[in-house]
């Protein structure tokens, strides 16, 4: 029998490892690994789907909001940390804005372009604006250092950028808003002008002395963006609205909150967290 040309036999062999592999790695490994997770881990393999009154309502894995058709939050319900997604697994990620994105870009009704006009708003911006609605929902301050009493960043742009001061603007407060601090270095503050460019200026945030008492979380997204769980701290900080908005005792909402309290991973990684989703779904089962 007549051998096969050396380039068809060599595409044919190529043919073969392709089936092979996709059996071994397309089918086989995929199998092996489901079973061993059904059988090890089911209720997490199965996506951890959490049910009330007959129907799915959620994942364990996957944090969602509580908030109604205005974006307001629902009372009643332990609120989520913030998503930089709206908890939309499609849309995974973080706001990828760091610590040194403080300086907002004030809206410009009068500016070219929709980004212009719209403006952009700094991470420690949201930060402070976060916190102060979280107090106002809490009843506690929303105060927090580096933030203005009116929630925006407390960031100045001292110009000209090396020297002695001759102009300073109070960058995320726009006009006529009264500026955080009056003076800077014996300069008088001015309320940021829509459309300015004060890129040239040096960048001097303000601490100030306020003391947090709303905590991180509850004002910065996780990583992913779809995070279910919260600290510790800010589901104490709720327990009271929630109780009140419920007509529960304060000791039954503290109660289930210790109950979907998870420990650190392997016992020294990371912090304690609360499930709310679940806690939720153990408060609308208490009635």
């Amino acid at each position: 029998m007549e051998r096969l040309p050396n380039p068809l036999r060599r595409h044919l062999a190529a043919v073969r490892a392709v089936v092979v592999l996709t059996v071994i790695l397309g089918v086989l490994y995929p199998l092996l690994v489901t079973g061993v997770a059904q059988v090890l881990l089911s209720h997490r393999a199965g996506g951890s789907i959490l049910r009330a009154d007959g129907r799915d309502v959620g994942s364990a894995l996957i944090g969602q909001s509580f908030t109604g058709e205005n974006g307001a939050p629902i009372r009643k319900y332990f609120q989520s940390r913030p998503s930089a997604g709206g908890y939309n697994p499609l849309a995974s990620g973080a706001s990828n804005l760091g610590p040194q994105d403080v300086a907002d870009r004030l809206p410009d009704p009068r500016g070219v372009g929709q980004a212009a006009r719209k403006g952009r708003v700094s991470l420690l911006t949201e930060v402070c604006a976060r916190s102060t609605a979280v107090g106002e929902l809490e009843g506690v301050s929303g105060a927090r250092p580096y933030c203005t009493g009116d929630g925006v960043g407390a960031v100045l742009k001292v110009f000209p950028a090396v020297g002695t001061p001759t102009r300073v603007v109070s960058v995320n407060q726009a006009c006529p808003a009264t500026p955080f601090i009056p003076v800077y270095q014996g300069v008088r503050v001015e309320c940021g002008r829509p459309g300015e460019d004060y890129s040239a200026g040096r960048t001097v945030p303000v601490r100030g002395n306020a003391r947090a008492v709303v905590p991180p979380d509850a004002v910065t997204a996780s990583g992913s963006g779809l995070d279910p769980h919260i600290s510790v701290a800010y589901a104490e900080l709720q327990a009271p609205r929630v109780a009140r908005e419920r007509g529960l005792g304060l000791d039954t909402v503290r109660t289930l909150i210790r109950e979907h309290t998870t420990g650190r991973a392997l016992g020294f990684m990371g912090e304690p967290g609360v499930n709310v989703l679940e806690l939720n779904l153990a408060l609308d089962r208490e009635r």
